[in-house]
């Protein structure tokens, strides 16, 4: 047993136990701490497991609040795993490593680098190592992701692969090495200055005396080689590509665009035209020099590559080849991910190098080979199985694990395609402590190290992304399986090198009026808009709810007509139609179903549920807009979310107060917090324009709702009260009247009170005030389509007489003029969003193959 613990107090949370026969990384032996360790688990003793409980809660707070997560995918080959959107997992205790030991892994890592380098631009260019059968060609040929349309595609300059990440593991001799190899679109940069972040607040003195590496030169020399990298003389226009909201890591792609000063697009947001590249925005086409991709290659482009792809850029290929762009990582970047080279790195190295890479790679066998294939045919229950390409659902099988039956089906398997498969030896991975359900227990680790081009030659993160199994057993560690991570802590045994700031600042300047971020995409433009409409739709039909529960639901005395208006009033306001609308009476146990499930029911167009979660949907598109506190507010959301459903229960009584006010509460904050710390250009005005629309087709549609049956002074009161409450009307309308209310004081209040923030007019003088900020500022002497609708509303709602609208008329003793003006305003309303959508909103389609060459599909 090796502990770390010192006195019985602390009970045995913090006792460790090393694996009988693996290497430990934190203890030299049994019962002895291995130097490096010593003061981070002293640290850790005196802490005690009550504070380190508190600490981790701490921690999944900041992740919660930084909206961190990764997406699971419904076929990724772990069928105990639950798909879909999950938070990401941060381990406590960072992985260490001295500073000496990490100069040898990053001169390893460097040199490995370089060689990549080296073969890609000769498996691209003059294929020397096949001319010469240091490679088979068909390892190389019949391979997907070796892309023959990229041949002669190059970057200027001599580095080609612009960044790479190297998995590795530490093995039983205490050496690091390397498992496998990323170039497409290297994953985990983000993740690790997360980790980073949240474990440097939580423990602050921990890391101060530590002496850790920082980060933060890393990611400035990869901001200012991108920057020198660009094929234009003037200040370069760099833009983060994303596959969407859905890919695994988008929460990374995210976070890197907002701490690089990159605006983050998706395929549909750039065109190319004329032979260069251009990002739609609403001032027009913007040239785009460089794009760090995080998107497959193959997705790349629709018109070249994969024809069913929709998240790539029509002929991104044909600007990449003219050199009119620069793409990190270039085109074709992705045959370096195939396993079957580490087979082959040591002759490539002696071929490149004169002598093999310092770095080991794991012992791996090709089944293309025919004397490999035997071998691993033979000793698969000792092997590790896996597909040369990497791909979703398409995992790694240990031989020990597979009954004889499997191993038979898998022997079958590799016999019919063995060119698909390598083999790699089993490697006896070294465990390190982690925190886990309230205790120190060892776990296998593997470390991806990052690797960026700097000026002549490349830097190397001091750290990485360490990923952590769950069980002590775990060989196969992926964020799909389960997986944990950990921060990587360098500790510094001489003075940290400090790296001088670019001498325009700390970043390469812009030119002035064209800041990275300031052009306003197509796709951000409509998702600031449809976050307003989202976020003024679920308040709006909160504070309805919250009005009638206090009103209608449980008291007595509220006769069964009003209590009906109101109710109906909730499925016109929401239209989650049939609702109370068709001829159900007033059975409490059918109206407390129809209220959760207006409430609750995310599947249920216009449920306050399925409206917050689509203004989680547009917000997570815009994140980058938004203020820090802004974000946390929208990640909170999400528990406000979980927490509504716990209360709500059918059958647990109404709790509306308790259940509903922290909703407004979050809301409110969220747009107070777009007014005041978001700046008010282009992306804050379509924010406030889809609110304030939203708000006026609400307000139509209660107020039409609520007053449309004429009905007695005393439940035409009630009604009235209601209304003025779910539209915080009701303090300014009593310290205005004064004495007893009247419906026309409460319509003038409500419809035409220029002051009031929630009245008709002001939202509609709202819209036609957005609209004007937003347009391109040319003189009109036409009305825009947009404003023509909202400039007939206004007319016709300040034409209006109070006294007619308040009057009943046939049929059936309703307000027949105030219904056909609401409608009419409404219908209006309608017309000028499908005018903004038309002109604001692109929904052109994308060029694509006009047939699929066969192989060329994966």
């Amino acid at each position: 047993m090796a502990s770390v613990e010192a006195s019985s107090a602390q009970g045995d949370a913090l006792c460790y136990a090393s694996v009988a026969g693996v290497r430990d990384e934190a203890f030299v032996r049994p019962g002895e701490p291995n130097p490096l360790w010593q003061h981070l688990l002293e640290g850790l003793r005196e802490l005690g497991p009550l504070e380190l409980a508190e600490r981790e809660r701490r921690a999944q707070a900041l992740l919660r609040e930084d909206g961190a997560s990764y997406y699971v995918y419904r076929d990724a080959g772990v069928a105990a795993a639950p798909f879909g959107q999950r938070a990401w997992p941060l381990d406590l205790v960072p992985l260490l490593i001295a500073s000496d030991e990490w100069q040898a892994i990053e001169a390893g890592l460097l040199e490995r680098a370089e060689l990549l380098n080296l073969l890609l631009a000769d498996l691209y260019g003059p294929a020397q190592l096949i001319k010469h059968r240091v490679i088979p060609p068909e390892l190389i040929f019949t391979f997907r992701g070796f892309l023959r349309r990229c041949h002669g595609v190059i970057n200027a300059g001599s580095q080609q692969l612009l960044s790479y990440a190297a998995d590795m593991v530490r093995g039983g001799d205490g050496r690091f090495i390397v498992l496998g190899d990323r170039a497409q679109a290297p994953s985990g940069m983000g993740y690790a200055l997360e980790n980073r972040r949240v474990l440097s607040r939580i423990f602050p003195s921990l890391f101060r005396d530590s002496h850790v590496h920082r980060l933060a030169p890393f990611f400035q020399a990869w901001r200012q080689k991108l920057q020198d990298l660009a094929p234009t003389d003037s200040p370069a226009r760099i833009v983060v590509l994303t596959p969407g909201t859905y890919n695994e890591t988008h929460f990374e792609h995210a976070y890197l665009a907002n701490h690089l000063g990159y605006p983050l697009v998706e395929g549909q947001d750039l065109t190319v035209r004329g032979g260069y590249v251009w990002m739609k925005s609403l001032s027009g086409l913007v040239r785009v020099d460089v794009i760090v991709r995080r998107v497959d290659d193959d997705f790349c482009d629709p018109v070249e590559l994969r024809s069913d792809s929709r998240i790539g850029v029509p002929g991104l290929l044909e600007v990449a080849r003219s050199g009119n762009v620069l793409l990190a990582n270039p085109l074709g970047a992705g045959v370096l991910e195939h396993r079957a080279l580490l087979r082959f790195m040591p002759a490539i190295g002696r071929f490149f190098l004169g002598r093999e890479p310092r770095l080991a790679t794991v012992r791996t066998y090709w089944c293309g080979d025919e004397e490999d294939c035997r071998y691993v045919l033979s000793h698969l229950p000792e092997l590790v199985i896996k597909p040369c390409r990497r791909a979703t659902g398409a995992g790694s099988v240990i031989g020990a694990r597979l009954d004889e039956v499997a191993r038979d089906q898998w022997r079958r398997r590799i016999q019919q395609c063995p060119g698909d498969y390598v083999a790699q030896e089993m490697v006896s991975a070294a465990t390190l402590p982690a925190w886990q359900a309230g205790r120190l227990t060892p776990r296998p680790a593997v470390l991806r190290s990052f690797v960026v081009a700097s000026g002549p030659s490349y830097v190397v993160m001091p750290g990485g992304l360490t990923r952590v199994g769950t069980g002590v057993d775990d060989a196969l560690l992926t964020n799909q399986r389960g997986a944990g991570s950990k921060d990587t802590w360098i500790l510094a045994s001489e003075p940290l090198r400090q790296v001088a700031p670019p001498a325009t600042g700390l970043w390469p300047a812009v030119d002035a009026g064209t800041e990275q971020g300031a052009e306003l995409s197509y796709r951000i433009a409509e998702n600031l808009f449809w976050m307003g409409r989202y976020t003024e739709r679920a308040e709006s039909a909160i504070r309805l709810l919250r009005a009638v529960f206090t009103k209608a639901i449980g008291v007595a005395e509220v006769p069964d007509d009003v209590a009906m208006v109101l109710l109906r009033s909730i499925t016109s306001l929401t239209a989650t139609y049939p609702g109370f609308c068709g001829d159900a009476g007033r059975d409490e146990a059918a109206v407390e179903r129809e209220l959760l499930a207006v409430i609750l029911d995310a599947d249920r167009p216009g449920s306050v549920c399925a409206s917050l979660t689509s203004l989680l949907a547009a917000a997570e598109q815009v994140k980058g807009l938004l203020a820090a506190d802004a974000q946390r507010i929208i990640n909170g959301l999400r528990d406000d979310i979980e927490r509504l459903r716990l209360q709500l229960r059918p059958g647990l009584g109404y709790v509306p107060e308790e259940a509903l006010v922290p909703l407004v509460t979050s809301l409110l904050a969220l747009a107070g917090l777009s007014e005041e710390c978001m700046p008010h250009g282009p992306a804050w005005h379509f924010l406030k324009l889809g609110r304030s629309l939203e708000r006026a087709q609400q307000s139509c549609r209660l107020l039409a709702a609520l007053f449309r049956p004429v009905m007695d002074e005393g439940r035409q009161d009630r009604v009235l009260e209601v209304a003025l409450l779910s539209m915080d009307a009701l303090g300014s309308f009593r310290r205005l009247q004064r004495s007893s209310a009247d419906l026309v004081s409460g319509l003038e209040l409500l419809l035409l009170d220029p002051e009031h923030p929630r009245s008709l007019l002001f939202q509609l003088r709202g819209i036609e005030s957005h609209l004007d900020a937003v347009g391109p500022g040319q003189r009109r002497h036409a009305l825009d389509p947009g404003r023509r609708p909202v400039l007939e509303a206004l007319l016709g709602l300040q034409l209006a007489d109070l006294q007619e609208l308040a009057l009943g008329g046939a049929p059936a003793d309703e307000r027949v003029a105030l219904d056909r003006l609401l409608d009419r305003i409404r219908v209006l309303l309608d017309t000028a969003a499908l005018a903004i959508a038309g002109r604001y909103f692109d929904q052109s389609q994308s060029p694509q193959q006009l047939m699929t060459l066969q192989g060329e599909q994966s």
